[in-house]
């Protein structure tokens, strides 16, 4: 059995009291000897936390006592190793950063598609597209077999590349997906409001359908923003590897070119205007 749970949730929820909940959750996170990051924000609360079992399991029961919080779920991969190198909880604007104004996840969110039922459309050949919300160097690692991705490298990008997105697209069936169901929350009900009249968010996102249908329709693995970088369709570490110098995620097969050397460089940035770019 692995000795770290990788926990991950979030919860769009008025929150109250920050500054107070904050030093409740430094203290207990502490004493726990748990690590990742806890970011709170009047908007709700978003956390990726990894530890021992009894530790994350005592995090999420003490969560459950605030107000809004009480039926909080929570999805869950295993690690040999500790992910992080630190415990945060910080209070921020947002939970996740989009900067569109009258967004509202928690009063106007886009309907949810379950995992399993969205396996379903897929065996089933149904007419839907796919569109991967995430960030470009995340898509290159794995995506849904024929999604469309945003083509953004960071998700405050994501209105401009719905903008750019074909008209015909608004009346088709769109469901919409990303690592864990986050970015979708405020993706959603964007684009709705930009026009699309048929927009499902795959719940719990990708991390979620691993959990519940394997790889089915996947191909390849999913990006994490941890130490493990990358893991499969078994919530398994892969072996994928971040470049220091250019921060593309490598497989294990790329790290086998020539070119590739830690902490230096790799296959994608080796050479600019043939200078190896951590020396440029």
């Amino acid at each position: 059995m692995a000795a770290i749970v990788n926990l991950s949730t979030y919860r769009f929820v008025p929150l109250t009291d920050l500054p107070e909940l904050r030093v409740r959750l430094q203290a207990l996170t502490r004493s726990l000897d748990l690590r990742g990051t806890i970011l709170l924000s009047l908007e709700g609360i978003n956390l990726f936390v990894a530890g021992p079992r009894a530790a994350v399991d005592a995090l999420l029961a003490e969560l459950r006592t605030v107000a809004g919080l009480e039926d909080l779920t929570a999805k869950e991969s295993p690690s040999d190793d500790q992910p992080f190198n630190r415990m945060l909880v910080k209070i921020k604007s947002e939970i996740i950063a989009f900067g569109v104004d009258g967004i509202d996840p928690a009063r106007n969110p886009a309907p949810k598609l379950p995992p399993r039922e969205l396996k379903r459309w897929l065996d089933e050949g149904r007419p839907v597209t796919l569109l991967d919300t995430r960030n470009d160097y995340e898509v290159r690692m794995g995506t849904f077999r024929g999604a469309v991705p945003a083509g953004i490298r960071h998700f405050r990008d994501f209105p401009q590349a719905v903008a750019a997105l074909p008209e015909e697209m608004k009346a088709r069936p769109l469901v919409m997906f990303c690592t864990g169901g986050i970015r979708c929350e405020k993706a959603g009900p964007f684009m709705r409001r930009a026009g699309f009249t048929d927009v499902h968010q795959l719940e719990g996102g990708i991390l979620k359908y691993f959990e519940e249908c394997g790889g089915a329709h996947y191909d390849g693995e999913c990006f994490v923003f941890d130490k493990r970088v990358g893991v499969d369709a078994d919530l398994r570490e892969t072996g994928s590897a971040l470049c220091f110098a250019c921060q593309v995620p490598l497989t294990p097969a790329e790290q086998q070119d020539s070119r590739y050397v830690p902490d230096v460089s790799c296959p994608h940035c080796h050479e600019r205007n043939g200078v190896p770019i951590a020396n440029a």
